[in-house]
């Protein structure tokens, strides 16, 4: 979706080249790269915006990334830029809309690739469990900031709608039949180490990102046994902060299989092994969209999931609903542009 540009000086654009440890084995730069460099961004204005006044200092937080799509693959050589715009604040958080393009430097093509909204929230420097206070900005017109306001409400009561479904763990399986939920869930774990984290001392979102689409395309590979990329992300929550020193367990389960396009859910959950209280906790949660390509980079068929329990039909269910509304308003777009 895009949103309305708004009068003010908080906007900046990052670069990079994309290199071969960047992406997968078919030259496309993988989804969590893109997200990284997306959160980077999104970071860096939120928090610049944050301390543009007087007051306490602070570090900008991610707490919510927007349906994300991803339009275009990226490929090594090509050069990154990333564009972000801060678009709505309320008193205490930041709404940040994300461009991505690719540039060939060869020929000096450009195209966009990702389109993604983030909401950050400011964190004080001197107390991580306080939320400081947002610099207002100035709209052009007054129905940006309503429009704004709506997207806020919405967005916080789909985060409290997530985190009340977040009590259920991925349990590991052995032995199953191909095409099974079980057969292709995979985790990850992971140590939080100081180049994972932020001046507080917690996890950047953008590499939790990295982690979960890593996981993702694990799980959607092992399903496909084909080469596969990210098609789109669905709002990713951060549900809680997860400090240095920590365990991170991320696990992905597939939910749901149309024909081109396949969805896999992803959970964090940090173990706190340091300190005086040691705890389990959901930190993120997403759902995550592949498509299997093949070896020209045509989208192949996919093999449709194998259904054993309740549970699983229920998620599978969940998922198609997801998917029909997703196709739903991405037809809906599409007529609005013929009949502009």
């Amino acid at each position: 979706m895009s949103l309305p540009k708004i009068s003010s000086s908080s906007a900046i654009q990052i670069s990079r080249i994309m290199r071969p440890d960047d992406a997968n084995i078919a030259g496309n730069v993988h989804g969590g790269t893109i997200l990284k460099m997306i959160e980077e961004a999104g970071a860096i204005i939120s928090t610049r915006h944050c301390n543009s006044q007087d007051g306490e200092r602070c570090v900008a937080a991610l707490a919510r990334v927007e349906r994300t799509d991803f339009l275009s693959p990226m490929c090594i050589g090509e050069v990154g830029h990333v564009s972000a715009e801060i678009t709505y604040t309320s008193k205490h958080s930041v709404e940040v809309q994300v461009n991505v393009m690719a540039e060939n430097i060869l020929t000096g093509s450009k195209r966009v690739t990702n389109r993604a909204t983030l909401w950050y929230v400011p964190l004080s420097l001197t107390n991580v469990d306080k939320v400081t206070e947002v610099p207002p900005i100035q709209y052009e017109k007054k129905e940006l900031e309503e429009e704004g306001k709506k997207r806020y409400e919405d967005q916080k009561l789909e985060r409290m709608e997530t985190k009340q479904r977040n009590g259920e763990f991925i349990v590991p399986s052995v032995n199953q039949e191909e095409y099974t939920v079980g057969y292709s869930q995979s985790s990850l774990i992971h140590l939080v180490g100081p180049s994972d984290c932020t001046l507080h001392g917690f996890v950047h979102g953008g590499v939790t990102m990295k982690l979960m689409d890593e996981v993702a395309g694990i799980v959607a590979a092992r399903h496909c046994k084909t080469n596969i990329v990210t098609a789109s992300v669905d709002a990713i929550d951060f549900h809680r902060k997860i400090k240095k020193g920590c365990i991170i367990t991320i696990s992905g389960r597939m939910t749901f299989t149309s024909n081109k396009s396949m969805e896999i859910e992803v959970f964090v959950d940090a173990d706190t092994l340091v300190g005086d209280t040691q705890e389990r906790y959901r930190a993120v949660s997403a759902y995550f969209t592949y498509v299997s390509l093949s070896k020209e980079g045509k989208p192949l068929p996919v093999p449709q999931l194998v259904i054993e329990s309740e549970e699983e039909k229920k998620r599978f269910e969940e998922g198609k609903g997801r998917y029909l509304q997703t196709k739903a308003k991405r037809q809906a777009h599409m007529q609005s542009l013929t009949q502009q």
